[in-house]
This record gives structure tokens, sequence and C-alpha cells, in this order.
């Protein structure tokens, strides 16, 4: 049995002897750096996004192990991806291959782009800062115990002591994400909800020591760790929110495969995309995608721009034709002369545009944001009237201001309001998670919750871009046996559809011999020794249909049309009742045909629809909609799409999408069904509605809590108490949302 490998190529036998004794395993560790970093190793990352449970682990891991050259191979069902340790003469396209067979779609992932999200510094940095805050509040809160159960004179000095010697260091340490904001704060000229939060800390520490040195009844250590370990705790939430959907989002924009073939002097060689210059040639087999921009020239194929256009339909290319990045190459191989690569593509050119459109996003302050605006000022002015006016009323009485001022100070520390939004956001976004949804944006379930319009694309989006046959059994038996057979000897997508749509009514293949496919054109053979044909409509000398369609000429009458519609996506219908239920104005939008466009529509019921739409079209719909004072959620998945999605004010895509679709979006749906739309636009208006009860029964507790302790009926220690009483509250209406 072979050990299982973690994500930096270590076995579980490895890290047990590391942790037993580090010196005893120096050698074998170093052999092992050196096995992985030798030319002839390989080591492969493949995205799983259909593993879900432990029997995809064992079907994943023994398929792979199968493969010759694969020494080692570990799922993360967690990260859905699977790594690879094999020889290098094992590529991914083979292992991409041996999955499918059974059962599993897999992407190559770029291992290089992955590294930055292997580790999470600042999470674990704010996981330990909350741990020790936790340790530390557990065992001063002991200490306490003895205090308030009537420990006096040395022995009540001695336990406050204790306290001190645990929780300064702990504040100091646990606090500094706060002492950091609130400083940074303070240079910048304004004042961020961390600064009540430090000061409140600061004065908390400050009192309890100057009442543990004058042999005071109380100390206020207790308070302090309290607050830092709440405060802390909101923190992680947020930081948990952002940092799983920013991890998954750079995962899912590694699907892009990052090499590209290059003929030099007649020889093939990979390069990275980095390395390719204008006027290299490049070589792209039937099956890849265009790395980069150029001129066909060498080879006819068809080639599928779906992602970029939206037409759904296959364009021939050959000698002359100009294609861009992003492209599918179907049936044949090209030769291309590089025009532009890497950041010059045309996957790039819309980069000036999507930034100009993201930067107005930005400028979407939270509810958090805005309700801190008033929050801060406000508290500090309550704290230190408080401190003035008992100043004046005693004569002076320093301690005594002082005590009231913290506890003010304290009880109005923006705790519940810290977690008002983080606490309900985690709870939402594991929602729908589970629902297939990856929210990439902080702010976008708020955005999603506003949103009066959707705007969808087509292909890719509404549907799968895989076509589907529709009008198999208007034809003879025998004319669909020959279609059938033709079919299943191409790989082109029309003809893959015919030969399942053949299958699936029971029709077995014609015997038909000498099948040769004709890149660019269809496939032909012979059928009882003569010529038939299957492909396009001038290579079979056919009328062209107004719809997608391939066509079948055997010489006996006039030439068949066999006629194809695009799959609809699992769960659109859905999707499209539950947004139109819930008062939303729909809107299509494509690049592809009027007739393709116009059945779509017919068929979701669309009465507002656009075919033929360019780019900066798209986008210029949104930017009207948005002056119109609309909302608009834009849902859609090529590169046509990436203006439209960046100027919308909240934006989905699918997991398929380009690179450049995704890293616009705010949204990933990360499996194929749509139904989850229409349940993001109904949570997101829960979780608005959570924020807005958090946000009301924060300030419920300051109205009830404030005046309590401005006329000193609360001390710094039930300030916290109540103060973490308003947190707690604020986490369990939270959670209503699971």
């Amino acid at each position: 049995m072979t050990a299982a490998l973690d994500p930096n190529g270590l076995s579980e036998v490895e890290h047990a002897s590391l942790s037993a004794c580090p010196a005893c395993v120096a050698a074998p560790s170093a052999e092992r750096i050196a096995q992985l970093s030798r030319p002839d190793h390989a080591r492969l990352m493949l995205s799983l996004p259909a593993a879900h449970c432990a029997a995809c682990i064992s079907t994943v891991e023994t398929a792979l192990a199968a493969v010759a050259g694969v020494q080692s191979s570990r799922v993360n069902l967690t990260l859905k991806r699977v790594s690879v340790d094999a020889e290098a003469a094992v590529t991914a396209d083979q292992l991409i291959k041996v999955l499918a067979g059974v059962g599993y779609e897999a992407h190559e992932l770029d291992a290089g782009l992955l590294s930055a999200t292997e580790t999470d510094r600042q999470g674990r940095d704010l996981l330990m800062r909350l741990g020790v805050a936790f340790f530390s509040m557990m065992n001063v809160m002991l200490l306490s115990v003895a205090v308030w159960s009537g420990a006096e004179g040395i022995t009540r000095d001695l336990f406050h002591w204790i306290s001190g010697a645990i929780a300064i260091p702990t504040v100091l340490f646990s606090g500094q994400p706060f002492f950091r904001s609130a400083w940074a704060g303070v240079k910048a000229g304004r004042l961020g909800m961390d600064f009540p939060i430090s000061l409140a800390l600061v004065l908390a520490s400050c009192i309890s020591i100057f009442e543990t040195w004058k042999s005071g009844h109380h100390a206020y250590f207790d308070a302090a760790v309290m607050l830092c370990f709440f405060l802390l705790l909101g923190r992680y939430l947020d930081h948990r929110t952002r940092a799983v959907a920013r991890s998954a989002a750079e995962e899912l924009a590694a699907l892009e495969v990052p090499r590209a073939v290059v003929l030099v002097e007649g020889a093939e060689i990979t390069r990275p995309i980095s390395e390719i210059a204008v006027g290299d040639l490049v070589r792209v087999r039937p099956g890849g995608r265009m790395p980069v921009d150029g001129v066909v020239v060498d080879g006819t194929s068809e080639v599928d721009r779906s992602l970029l256009t939206g037409e759904s339909l296959p364009v021939f290319a050959g000698p002359e034709t100009v294609v861009s990045a992003g492209e599918v190459n179907l049936t044949g191989p090209l030769t291309l002369r590089v025009t532009a690569a890497g950041k010059d593509s045309s996957l790039h050119r819309m980069a000036d545009l999507v930034a100009v459109a993201e930067s107005a996003k930005t400028r979407y302050t939270t509810l958090a944001e805005r309700a801190a605006n008033w929050y801060s000022p406000l508290v500090h002015l309550l704290s230190f009237s408080a401190f003035g006016f008992w100043m004046w009323k005693t004569g002076g009485d320093l301690r005594f201001a002082v005590n009231i001022s913290a506890a003010t100070l304290i009880i109005t520390c923006p705790c519940a309001l810290g977690l008002a939004v983080p606490a309900v956001v985690t709870s939402a976004s594991g929602r729908l998670f589970r629902k297939g949804l990856l929210i990439k944006h902080g702010t976008a379930l708020e955005r999603l919750a506003e949103v009066d319009t959707v705007v969808f694309d087509k292909t890719g989006t509404l549907t799968m871009g895989t076509p589907e046959v529709t009008n198999l059994a208007e034809h003879p038996r025998a004319a669909v046996e020959v279609a059938a057979a033709l079919a299943m000897a191409s790989s082109h997508p029309l003809a893959t559809a015919l030969a399942d749509a053949a299958r699936a009514g029971g029709i077995h293949p014609a015997r038909v011999e000498d099948l040769r496919e004709v890149p660019g054109y269809g496939i032909e053979g012979l059928w009882r020794g003569q010529k038939v044909r299957l492909g396009r409509a001038s290579w079979c000398q056919a009328d062209e249909a107004a719809m997608t369609a391939t066509y079948l000429c055997t010489g006996e009458g006039r030439p068949r049309a066999f006629t194809f519609t695009d799959r609809l996506r699992p769960g659109a219908e859905a999707a499209i009742s539950a947004l139109t239920a819930q008062g939303k104005s729909l809107r299509l939008i494509s690049g592809d045909t009027e007739a393709a466009v116009a059945a779509l529509a017919r068929r979701l019921g669309f009465a507002d629809w656009t075919s033929g739409a360019l780019p900066a079209e798209k986008s210029a719909l949104v930017r009207d909609l948005t002056l119109q004072g609309r909302r608009v959620l834009m849902v859609g998945d090529g590169l046509n799409d990436t203006a439209a999605l960046a100027a919308a004010h909240v934006s989905i895509s699918p997991a398929s999408a380009l690179d450049a679709a995704r890293a616009a979006s705010d949204i990933v749906l990360l499996g194929q069904d749509m139904a989850a739309i229409g349940d993001a636009a109904r949570i997101s208006r829960q979780t608005r509605r959570r924020i807005i009860e958090n946000f009301g029964l924060s300030a419920a507790y300051n109205v009830i809590a404030v005046p309590l302790a401005l006329v000193g009926a609360a001390t710094p220690l039930a300030a916290a108490l109540a103060m973490s009483l308003s947190s707690i509250t604020v986490s369990l209406n939270s959670l209503r949302l699971k």
C-alpha cells in the first residue's frame, strides 16, 4: 500500500517521523525532495468538481494507480483536487481521460498559481491569537470565581496579580490586529471601528492594573480578555468567509491551460505562454483550446467560438483564418502564426474596461461600514462625556470617573456590530456553497439582495453549449443508421450528439467502410459500395437550413438535414421561474444567431431578448439599465460577457466559464444546476434581513445598557458580560439562516 502524500509531497509516515525526530528523517526528506525535483519526475494537479465522498477518493486513486508511470496520488476532498506524482512521460490529458472513463470530470490546474493558496498565514495568525485569548479567558474567569466568592485582602490581591500576569500579555499579543488597524487609521486621520475597540482593551487593562496596585476590590482583567476573544471571533469569521472564497476563485482561475506546443525547426516543444513571441508557430491539436491569437498557416478544422462570441455553431477554419485565444479547435490539427500572446491576447483586451467597472464596485460600502461611520464617533463622545460629567459631579474623583468612562466604552464596544455582518455572511455563504454557489466578494450578498433586473447570456450559461438532435424521428430508420455510423467516427459536437441520440433510440449503426474525416467539412465513407457523407451543407450540396444542422447525403434523393438545438443547462427553467416569481425583470442577450436566440427565448418565456450582440453592446446594455436606476444581476460565461459582468451591480458565472469571466464575477456557480441562482436571490434577501435584525439587536442592547453605564450602575466587568451576551445573541440570530 502506497503512503499518501500531503500537498507538500510528504507522506504520512514521513510526517510522523518528522514530528518525532527531525534529525532522524533529514536524509530521507532530502532524498524525497531530490526525487520530486528530478527532471524525469512530474507533479500534476487536477481539479475534481464532482468529487464529494469517500467512495470518490477510492475510485479516483485506484483509477490513477492503474496508469503506467503514476507513482502516487492523493485526493483532497475539501479542495476537490487530486495531486499526482508521476514520471515525466505522464501527461495531464492522459489522466483526465482515465478519470473521465470512471465518470469524473477533471481539469488541469496550474500548480504554480495554486502555490499561493496552499498557505493562509493571516488566517492561521488570527486563529492562533483567538486560541490564546480563549485559553486566557477561561483561566482568568476561573481565578475570578475565587474573588467573586468573597476572597479578601492578600488572597484577593494574589488572584488579581495572577490574572494580570495572564491577561496583560494576552491583550498585547491577541489584540495586535486591532491595535495595528487603529494606529493605521489614526495616522490616516480617521477613527474606524478598531479605535474604540483598542481604547476599550487598553482602558480595561490599565484600570485593572491600577486597581490591583491599590488593592482595590475589583479588577477587570476578565473583561479585557473576554472583549479580546469575542472581537477576534468576529474578525476570524469575516476572514474565513473571504479567504475560502479567494482560494477557490484562484483555483478556478488556474483551470486555463498554461502551456502551448511551439514548432521549432520542425520539432514540437512545449513552452509556457509567457515564453511565446509574435511570429512563433504554434500547433493546436483537435480538442485543444487556442492558447494565443494567431492566423492559421496550415490545416483545416472547425472552431468553437461559443465562449468568446456566444455562437453555438462551429465555424470553418483554414489557411488565413484569424483565430483568438480561448477558441476551441474541434476536428483537425492547426498550425498558427502567433499575432498576440499572454497579456496582449484577445483574452485581455477588455482589461481596461473591466478595471473601470470593477472600480465602481469597490466604492460600494457595506452596511457595517455605513453603521461604523456614525457609531465610532458616538461611542467616543459618550465615553468622554461620562468622564467629564462625573469628574465635575464628584469633585475630581478620577478613579470613579475613569471606571464609568471605561464601562461606557466597553458596553458600547462594537463587538456585536462587528459580528453582525460576518456571522450572517458566513452562515449564508455556507448554505449557498452547499447549493453549489461560491461567494467571491464580501459585499456580493448585500448587492444581490438589491437586484431588480437579471440579464442572461445564452450559450454556456442558460445552455450547456452542447447540441441535441430535434428531428431524429422524422428520418427513415435506414438513413439514421447510416448517419449514426458516420457520426460515431467523428468527435465533432454535432456528430457526437447525433451518435448519442441514435444510441439512446436503440438504433444500430449501418455497416459503413473506409471512414475518413475531412477536417472542417465532415466525414465520409462507403455504404453498399456508394459514397456517403455527413457534414456541412455546401459539402453535401444541400440548401442550408435556418437552424443549426448537419447534412447526410447518400446519393439517394435530396440530402437530409439533422437539426439541433442547444441543450438547456439543468435548472435553467427553475431559475427563470423563481426569479420571475420574485418580481424581477428578465432579459436575454447573446452573440448567437437570431433563430437560435429566438427559439430559446420562446422556450424559457423571455419577452425581451437580443441576438448578435457584440461584447461592447452587452456592456452598454448593462450600463444603460444602471443609468435608468436598475440594479442589474448579470449571468454570463464568455470573454464577450466579461465587461458586462464587471459593469453589473452583481454578477454570476459558471465554473466552466472563461478565466476572465470568473475573475470579473462576484459569485461562481460550481455545479451545472442553475436552480441555485433563484435560491441565491432569495437567501440574499434573508441575509440582508438578518443583518438588519442584528443591527437592531445591537441598537436595542445599547439603548438599555448605555444608560446603566452612564449612571454608574455597571462596572467594567458587568459591561463586558453584557457585551458578550449581545454578541452571543447576534451569533444565534445569524445561525437561523442555516
